[in-house]
């Protein structure tokens, strides 16, 4: 896959001029991109529901149009905390993301959990990824972290987590959202190895967007917040816990130079219909919000 080359989530569109015209070093544009999010949740800022929508905005062009109707100045210019682009990890990240590819750098988002942001707690969380050339970096565009590191003490990628659960070597309880919420488990883990494929093969989906198997089990819970609806979730079928093993296994084999088993990540995700998203997904936002959204149109539904 071309990590140079925009995808439907991260292309700019009008706003490519300004992301060329950011800084040529990634902390340079990570320094910007800080200056245009602020996370929902971890700022600890009321927003009101019309501010708090922005974090489903997923796509690039549409997270800057909402910074464009409140600035009329360069990214650069300095935005006050509570007037940025209302997002999350994955938005910090796309955005990086979205600057390095417009400056031809290749760059992708890694899912995966965090041991560096509470104690004990391996937190969800995305990152950037670009290439220098020679290898592969990992960046917190979020929290200015450069050179993060893939596994322990870092960012354990959702394969990573998933192997080292299923083998018995880690707590999946200690996977999860965090802050003391009940999204946490194997399942939570699962959900992400999937999303971390769908992420690598060019779908660069929100955390909430579920589809496949994710979204026919969420379905079952319609009308309740998920949160509360979490503990009566039915645990995955065998068949699915075999399809995250493999996808689990192939990434990392991936991650670790392994040509083949990424050719197979990309016939694998070209032609099982469990992996990648179809035409519509279903979006599960923190906001309280349950949607249907039409990926080809970029309209939503409320459900």
């Amino acid at each position: 896959m071309d990590y140079t080359r925009q995808t439907a989530f991260s292309d700019p569109r009008h706003h490519l001029a300004q992301l060329a015209a950011l800084p040529d070093d990634v902390a340079g544009i990570a320094a910007v991109v800080r200056n245009l999010v602020v996370h929902y949740r971890a700022s600890g800022l009321e927003f009101p529901p019309a501010r708090l929508s922005e974090i489903d905005s997923r796509w690039v062009d549409r997270m800057l149009d909402a910074d464009a109707s409140r600035f009329s100045e360069p990214l650069d210019v300095p935005r006050p905390e509570e007037q940025r682009i209302v997002g999350c990890c994955r938005d910090f990240t796309l955005l990086t993301v979205s600057a390095l590819r417009a400056k031809g750098i290749p760059a992708r988002s890694r899912v995966g959990f965090a041991d560096y942001l509470e104690p004990d707690f391996h937190v969800d969380h995305v990152v950037a990824e670009y290439h220098d050339g020679r290898r592969w970096i990992a960046v917190d565009a979020q929290l200015a972290v450069e050179d993060v590191l893939l596994g322990p003490g870092g960012l354990r990628t959702a394969a990573q987590s998933w192997v080292t659960c299923r083998r018995g070597d880690a707590d999946p309880d200690t996977f999860g959202v965090g802050g003391g919420s009940p999204l946490r488990g194997l399942r939570i883990v699962a959900e992400y190895v999937l999303l971390e494929l769908a992420h690598r093969r060019g779908d660069e989906l929100l955390l909430w967007d579920m589809w496949g198997y994710v979204a026919e089990v969420a379905d079952q819970i319609a009308g309740r917040p998920i949160e509360e609806a979490w503990a009566d979730l039915p645990p995955w079928r065998p068949e699915e816990l075999s399809l995250v093993d493999e996808i689990a296994e192939l990434l990392v084999a991936a991650d670790a130079g392994d040509r083949s088993a990424e050719e197979k990540l990309a016939r694998r995700y070209a032609e099982d219909d469990r992996l990648r998203p179809g035409d519509t997904i279903a979006c599960y936002s923190p906001r309280g919000v349950r949607s249907e959204v039409d990926l080809r149109r970029r309209t939503s539904t409320m459900a």
